[in-house]
């Protein structure tokens, strides 16, 4: 067979055949353009929204920027890293959360999408958001003015009879602040106060909430509303509204030592309270989970804390109870939350999240109340206090009240004598 003859088309190749093979180069021909022309989201600030129950909408403002975005709620920047676009879609992995927000990009300014969890049984259907770029009010880009305060503080009852504490800062008709529980505070919340009537918002990777309420005088009834329902919450102003003292609700019980051993989360290998890089130091276990917003709150003030002090003689170690009983998964999540905030000291994984289960398994403890629950121990071994919950930056001075207590408890174990088993309560 000739050069020229082999260069021929085969006549017995049908001309369906043949077209279908014309359309298929067409066909990938066009998908290269379309990919080269793909349209990406603008950096900047997008207003989103999400779709909550009732046909509420929740909305929320981030930052885009290349390969990362930030989730903003009053001063927080929440950052997310990993931000990628395939064709139309972009991906945001909302990775310490094992979460991530998917989205088509509609066009330069205008995304569609959801919101989902990922690694959930059942597989998470997800929550519908929408953004528009450019955008950088919460409710309202010219709220009405404001004929009522929500600032200072409030004795709060949500629906489920819990009892907070309001604590919030209002400017004009801009709102920020939080609820403080005995478990840990609702992290930030922001919004604005038109007439009457208030709307807050909050959404920094875990779940979207949504507040709307009225204040009349010094009372204010509110529903406060996620993806799955909404429960009421009714409020009367108090400046001297206050939670009971965290260092009450969880004790050791009489007659009992404190000790535990669990497998390190990452290696496997078993750690014990009373392992010898423990001795003669002072210990702070944190009870926590990779799933708990008020322990990644925790983690970012101890991960830091913990490099610059720990050639003082003191070292912590987590307790992680994660949402599967199962040490890959575990791993893995443990692993994003070491990344993120720089972890080195030990983090053990100590089973399911329950609290029920981990009061079971730490049994000389009264109950395990809550994530994080926090644990301070002696150089001789022996448990100083217990803090239950956690209030984390978005109080504000109960956060800064908390940091320097926390100092000061661990510098006076540090500085006992060996005479010395237990600190007392340090007044406020």
């Amino acid at each position: 067979m000739s050069e020229t003859q082999a260069q021929l088309p085969n006549r017995t190749l049908s001309f369906t055949t043949w077209l279908l093979v014309i359309l298929t180069i067409m066909g990938l021909l066009l998908m290269g353009t379309v990919s080269q022309a793909q349209t990406k989201p603008q950096d900047g600030i997008w207003r989103g929204t999400f779709a909550l129950a009732g046909n509420q909408e929740s909305p929320f403002t981030f930052e885009l920027k290349g390969s990362t975005a930030w989730l903003l709620n009053g001063t927080e920047r929440f950052e997310l890293k990993g931000v990628s676009q395939r064709g139309d879609s972009l991906f945001v992995p909302v990775d310490i959360y094992d979460a991530i927000l998917a989205a088509k990009v509609e066009t330069g300014k205008t995304l569609s999408g959801v919101f989902k969890r990922l690694n959930s049984t059942p597989v998470d259907a997800g929550i519908p958001f929408k953004a528009e770029f450019g955008k950088r009010y919460r409710f309202v880009e010219k709220p009405a003015a404001a004929t009522v305060s929500l600032h200072g503080k409030w004795d709060v009852t949500m629906g489920n009879g819990n009892k907070t504490v309001g604590v919030f800062t209002q400017s004009g008709s801009k709102v920020t602040g939080t609820f403080l529980s005995t478990t840990g505070d609702y992290r930030f919340f922001e919004g604005s106060v038109q007439g009457d009537a208030f709307e807050l918002s909050a959404f920094s990777g875990s779940s979207p909430s949504l507040i709307k309420g009225k204040i009349t005088g010094n009372e204010l009834t509110a529903d406060i509303i996620n993806v799955r329902g909404s429960q009421s919450i009714k409020g009367t102003r108090n400046a001297q509204a206050a939670l009971p003292d965290a260092y009450t609700l969880t004790k050791i019980k009489e007659g009992t030592s404190f000790g535990f051993t669990f497998p390190d989360a990452f290696t496997g290998k078993h750690v014990s309270l009373n392992d010898p890089k423990y001795k003669g130091k002072v210990v702070i276990v944190t009870i926590l989970g990779s799933w708990c917003p008020n322990c990644l709150d925790e983690t970012s003030f101890l991960a830091p804390w913990y490099r610059a002090n720990k050639q003082k003689g003191v070292e912590i170690i987590g307790l992680a109870f994660e949402r599967k009983n199962d040490p890959v998964f575990a791993k893995t999540r443990l692993e994003a939350l070491k990344a993120r905030f720089g972890v080195d000291y030990d983090i053990l994984f100590a089973g399911i999240a329950d609290k029920k289960y981990a009061s079971s398994v730490l049994p000389a403890l009264s109950e395990v109340l809550s994530f994080p629950t926090t644990i301070y121990v002696n150089r001789q071994g022996e448990v100083a206090k217990i803090h239950t919950g956690y209030s984390g930056p978005a109080t504000g001075q109960y956060y800064e009240e908390f940091v320097r207590e926390f100092n000061a408890d661990v510098n006076q174990l540090l500085n006992e004598t060996p005479s010395k088993a237990l600190i007392g309560r340090s007044e406020k």
